[in-house]
């Protein structure tokens, strides 16, 4: 079955998170993605090791971020720096629909990668990139990641306790802006489909951040809140936090009167909460959240994870366990909707738990075509592809400029 993106070739120059999985989202779609790393690998390629060997052997296959991030691309080593590196840039620009590039502006204008030097091949190119602040502000010129925008955006504040911020170890931030790139990327091409132009996307951590923590920071504005972090808490609604019980951890979000009215049912005590003003809606439940979440508490200490659940499960009320990373491993659930799938990488003795396309549709789905590159697997592919011979390749490996 063909993608929706066959045919449509991407240049990808990403590193780390944002501009990768942006461009693994466009390759599930059935892109032409090419990875072009630098001589020796990026500086992402062997982040959180998985390998066995030495570095330098882990850096062939990959640690786990880059085995996640660049499945189905092609990937080539270069030096898009040196004169001959550039010509090469240049004739893959002009074979290209789409460069993807989460790099500072400047990087981007010394490598020749900016949109008037990509349009001077290519004039109806996509560039999509990924800056840490945006373009616009004082800190425009700054580098960032994934933490700056979670940090910056007020969610670091917000969460943990009020005299110790804690950060996701998920990078959201970076995720959500790849996403949205993608989202960005698809709505060019579309536009291009149209008018035959080409644009610049451009996505950025902080304003990724800020956008998911839009609903807080319009509070504040309005009501001057001045909220801190409570712990697992939600500000608006109880109880809805993180609950320990007699084997390990659930978390409930109770929302609305109907859910709190079930869950009154099933603590068997409708009176007094129902009609206690203090909970007489989910934002005085929250105000009132400690109290909420003490008499939770309570009912889950007698409780095994097992029996919370079903408890709950039988009065409609949402809940779910706290995986530590092997339970999600293990997860029924998980493994039956194929929310990881077991795929080999040549360079590992085991399968590795890949996560497929994130999201479904129903008649064109994303696919999983290959695992991610070896260090220059398709070097020698992909300049043949654009006209190179066997002897020129030869020379330009020797001169280093290819790898």
């Amino acid at each position: 079955m063909a993608g929706v993106l066959n045919g449509i070739r991407v240049l990808d120059f990403g590193r780390y998170i944002a501009g990768p999985f942006c461009a693994a989202l466009l390759a599930d779609l059935g892109a032409d993605v090419i990875r072009i790393e630098r001589l020796g690998g990026g500086e992402d390629r062997a982040l959180i090791p998985v390998g066995a060997g030495p570095p330098g052997e882990r850096m062939t296959g990959g640690g786990a971020m880059f085995l996640a991030m660049n499945r189905n691309k092609r990937g080539m080593c270069l030096d898009p720096a040196a004169r001959q590196g550039r010509e090469i840039v240049q004739r893959l620009v002009a074979t290209a629909d789409v460069v993807v590039a989460n790099l500072p502006p400047a990087v981007l204008r010394s490598l020749a990668l900016d949109l008037d030097n990509l349009r001077a091949t290519k004039p109806d190119i996509i560039l999509t990139t990924v800056t840490g602040f945006g373009a616009g502000g004082p800190m425009s010129h700054k580098h960032g990641f994934d933490g700056i925008g979670q940090a910056m955006s007020g969610a670091v504040y917000l969460s943990g306790l009020a005299e110790q911020p804690i950060a996701s170890k998920v990078p959201w931030v970076d995720f959500g802006t790849a996403s949205l790139s993608a989202f960005g990327t698809l709505a060019a091409l579309i536009e291009r489909g149209k008018t035959g132009r080409g644009q610049k996307v451009e996505g950025a951590l902080l304003r990724t951040a800020t956008a998911f923590s839009n609903a807080l920071l319009i509070e504040q504005a309005l009501m001057g809140v001045d909220r801190t972090a409570i712990r697992n808490r939600a500000f608006n609604a109880a109880p809805s936090d993180i609950f320990r019980t007699q084997d390990g951890w659930i978390v409930v979000s109770v929302i609305g009167q109907p859910m709190f009215r079930r869950w009154c049912r099933m603590i068997g005590e409708e009176e007094p909460w129902l009609s206690d003003p203090r909970f007489a809606d989910d934002q005085a439940r929250a105000d009132h959240g400690e109290i909420v979440s003490a008499r939770m508490a309570e009912w889950c200490a007698g409780r095994s994870c097992a029996e919370a659940l079903a408890e709950m499960e039988k009065w409609n009320i949402v809940a779910g366990q706290v995986y530590a990373p092997q339970q999600a491993l293990d997860d029924a659930h998980i493994r039956a909707a194929h929310l990881l799938e077991e795929r080999e990488h040549p360079t590992l003795a085991r399968t590795i738990p890949l996560a497929p396309t994130p999201i479904e549709l129903s008649e064109t789905p994303g696919t999983y075509r290959r695992p991610a590159p070896r260090l220059g697997e398709h070097t020698d592919e992909v300049l043949q592809s654009i006209g190179y011979g066997a002897a020129e390749i030869a020379a330009l490996r020797e001169e280093k400029i290819v790898a």
